[in-house]
């Protein structure tokens, strides 16, 4: 039998070295590569959630400006608001004036004719008509008593063309009121949006758990049958997602995988933090949402029953606001109430707003009280049977409507 030289022979571990060997354990340089690595995983983890606090703050800072900018503009709003209401009623009086002279005219215009015939021939247009001395005398009382009524129609024809001329110049006259509210509007507005731009381009690449749970929870209750519902499921969502969040803490702690531990604490601290202070008391202090006036009130007399909300109307282009602070848990179209959002103030309460042609908050977004949230439809106040838009407001709490009414503070 042939053995290999000596320069080729393999040398071999007995087995119960190679045992001995496992049963020792890691190396010293093992041990310190795993440590290392488990120091830097919670550092990184420690860098995120001190990262996730500044932005917070940061974000916190910045919405606090947006409501400073969004009062301002609120100011010309109101403005805006007086100018168009003020436009409005003239153009509404302007219209009914006119129709009224126009119906004054077509009944007129049959005997117009004979009223100028007989003012200027009345003899003659009575000999033209033979007839016996004593119905001529009837005739000529008769035509007399007809001519007085007649001026009497024509002073009420030339009294609504005066009223008519006259509220075509008194809107004429507000016109550039309004033009100069509306350019105030439109100056602070912009200078708005710019906030709001640079808001949502930050917040879309930094986004945390709770945001992320309170999306998955819009998109369920987008497919609710009604507020009360959708409502039920954020909430359910909520819930869920917290408990999800502490039995991953829990199992991390159990695992003794101090990282995952961190990290799982991180999202259980993140949907645990309370969406506002809630509304302990209807104080008379929340903002309202929007520059106006409240055409319906809560509890009014509908088709439906009994109002649920408020209903206010707004200048063009109105900035709608928060009135409360908290998350945003709802933003997008909802059933018939066209663009909606909801706030969830805490406490169970939360604040409905619909009507809005434009939205510009998000889902999961922490709002300040009369932090914006969208923007009002336009229309022009001077356009003759003009629809002017409203917003809804509804404040619910445990799901089931409430005044809102005490809770805002007074608009006189």
């Amino acid at each position: 039998m042939n053995r290999p030289a000596s320069g080729g022979r393999r040398f071999a571990f007995p087995p119960y070295l190679l045992l001995l060997l496992i049963a020792a354990g890691p190396t010293p340089q093992q041990v310190q590569d795993a440590e290392r690595a488990k120091a830097a995983d919670i550092a990184t983890q420690l860098s995120a959630q001190a990262a996730a606090k500044t932005a917070s703050e940061q974000e916190r800072v910045l919405g606090l400006a947006r409501v400073d900018a969004a009062a301002r503009l609120r100011i010309a709003e109101d403005t805006l608001a007086r100018a168009s209401a003020g436009i409005a009623a003239l153009t509404q009086r302007h219209a009914e004036a006119q129709a009224r002279l126009a119906a004054r005219a077509a009944e007129l215009a049959p005997v117009l004719p004979v009223i100028e015939r007989l003012s200027l021939y009345p003899s003659e247009t009575l000999l033209a008509v033979p007839m016996p001395p004593e119905q001529a005398v009837r005739g000529v009382l008769v035509l007399g008593g007809i001519a007085r009524s007649l001026e009497t129609e024509a002073a009420a024809l030339r009294a609504e063309q005066t009223e008519v001329a006259g509220l075509r110049a008194e809107i004429d006259g507000a016109l550039p009121g309004l033009a100069s509210a509306q350019a105030e509007q439109s100056q602070l507005a912009v200078a708005l949006d710019e906030q709001i731009a640079k808001a949502q381009a930050a917040r879309s690449s930094a986004e945390d758990e709770a945001t992320a749970a309170a999306k998955r929870a819009a998109a369920d209750a987008a497919r609710a049958d009604g507020l009360r519902a959708a409502i039920a499921r954020i909430e359910a969502e909520r819930h869920a997602a917290e408990q999800r969040a502490r039995d991953e803490a829990a199992a991390a702690t159990k695992r003794r995988a101090d990282a995952d531990a961190a990290t799982a604490r991180a999202h259980q601290e993140a949907l645990a933090i309370p969406a506002g202070p809630g509304l302990a008391e209807a104080s008379g202090q929340l903002t309202a949402p929007v520059a106006g006036s409240v055409v319906r009130p809560f509890g009014a007399a509908t088709d439906a029953g009994p109002a649920s909300g408020m209903s206010y109307q707004a200048p063009p282009k109105a900035r709608v606001v928060s009135p409360c602070a908290g998350r945003v848990v709802f933003a997008g179209p909802f059933r018939s109430f066209g663009q909606l959002a909801i706030v969830d103030c805490g406490s169970a309460y939360h604040f409905v707003v619909s009507g809005l042609d434009r939205l510009d908050s998000q889902v999961g977004q922490t709002v300040q009280a009369g932090e914006p949230l969208g923007v009002m439809p336009d229309w022009n106040p001077a356009a003759p049977g003009a629809v002017q838009p409203s917003l809804y407001l509804e404040l619910r709490k445990d799901g089931v409507p409430v005044n809102p009414a005490p809770f805002l503070r007074s608009r006189s």
